[in-house]
């Protein structure tokens, strides 16, 4: 269990930092160019996300997303699989340090200054747009579990992500994890801290139409973990 969740604090940590630390250095190689920062930005969260999930999935299972721990502990209470209640606690508490950790490392790396995010993200379509990521994302990784094909989970979920960032509204934060730790960063990427329960809220929401669709699509889960 240690090792477990030293790879879920770890690929969390590294992941908000690819997240920020990318953001600083599109903002800073591309300033005034919104669309070339995105770019830039989830071109390298889609290649970094995919080597993190190689990287730490044979040893938890790389969730990195307390949703996706929270759905396979919901899945599993069926099966028999899954993770236990407490794991999932301890999962998420991993995983909500290592995001914060992660954006104060992308702020040492790129000399930024410690302080809460000010960028507001708030309205309806954002939150439906986080929504709409977030089911989007729980329902691969299952849909991928469920019909033995788990190794696709790397290439497949960076690939989902970085074309989330895209056709959501909110660029697809789908991950409590990493909106925590983004509060940390008053950058291209940051979200300010008023702003982080809708978000949560919105993920929760996604998190519970994914499994929704999981049930309904993919009624009988084969033995393969994630």
């Amino acid at each position: 269990m240690t090792r477990r969740l030293l790879a879920e604090f770890l690929g969390t940590g590294l992941l908000v930092a690819v997240v920020v630390g990318s953001g600083i250095a599109a903002q800073r190689l591309s300033p005034g160019d919104t669309g070339l920062q995105l770019l830039q930005n989830s071109t390298a969260t889609v290649l970094g996300l995919a080597v993190l999930i190689l990287l730490f999935g044979p040893v938890s299972g790389a969730h990195f997303n307390p949703v996706v721990s929270l759905a396979d502990w919901w899945l599993g209470r069926r099966s028999g699989g899954g993770l236990s209640g407490g794991e999932l606690v301890a999962y998420v508490v991993a995983q909500c340090a290592g995001g914060v950790g992660g954006a104060l490392l992308a702020n040492v790396m790129f000399s930024v200054d410690a302080g809460l995010a000010a960028t507001e993200r708030a309205g309806t379509g954002l939150l439906v747009g986080e929504v709409v990521a977030t089911a989007g994302l729980v329902l691969l990784i299952f849909a991928l579990v469920r019909t033995g094909r788990a190794a696709l989970c790397a290439p497949a979920v960076g690939a989902y992500i970085g074309a989330a960032y895209w056709f959501t509204s909110s660029t697809s934060f789908a991950n409590p994890a990493v909106a925590a730790g983004r509060m940390f960063s008053d950058t291209f990427a940051g979200i300010a801290p008023s702003s982080v329960p809708a978000f949560v809220g919105a993920q929760l929401a996604g998190a519970a139409v994914g499994v929704l669709l999981v049930l309904v699509l993919y009624p009988a889960p084969t033995p393969v973990r994630i």
